[in-house]
């Protein structure tokens, strides 16, 4: 489990939720005290904005039908703070961040990428491979006979 410590907030993450952790005065200012967990397919984006030597960073989540505004010039960081989804750090805090948002990078891409091989290793249906057949058939690569042939195949008869 990959624990990190902002100002204001803290995030979890166990490789399948985004827990966010608000406690003490700074959050009950802010966003409120409490907790928000986010399963790691909820997250459709990661914004990420570095810590510099004058101005903290953040990690803030995108989640669909979320209501997000675009920030003014200057005041990314601030509009963060007040963001239930986000949680700013200093440049101090910010290591441990780079390598949550490495560890939520890799946890999302196998999201994006494990529905795409299961669909591709499941097996076509007997629709689908005698529809295949028929455009064989129809398209003249393959013969009357081994079209009727194929289809008592995969008919069983």
């Amino acid at each position: 489990m990959l624990e990190v410590k902002g100002t204001g907030g803290q995030i979890q993450f166990d490789g399948e939720y985004v827990t966010i952790l608000r406690k003490g005065f700074l959050a009950r200012a802010t966003v409120g005290k409490g907790e928000k967990r986010l399963h790691i397919s909820q997250i459709s984006a990661v914004q990420w904005k570095p810590a510099g030597p004058l101005v903290n960073g953040f990690i803030q989540f995108s989640v669909p039908g979320g209501n997000e505004r675009r920030s003014a010039f200057g005041s990314q960081s601030k509009s963060a703070a007040n963001d239930e989804n986000s949680v700013v750090f200093t440049r101090q805090q910010q290591p441990p961040f780079e390598e949550l948002r490495a560890a939520l990078d890799k946890a999302i891409a196998q999201q994006h990428t494990a529905p795409a091989a299961v669909a591709a290793a499941a097996p076509a249906s007997m629709a689908d491979e005698l529809t295949k057949l028929a455009g064989l058939r129809d398209a003249g690569v393959i013969t009357p006979d081994d079209f009727e042939a194929g289809k008592r195949k995969l008919l069983g008869l």
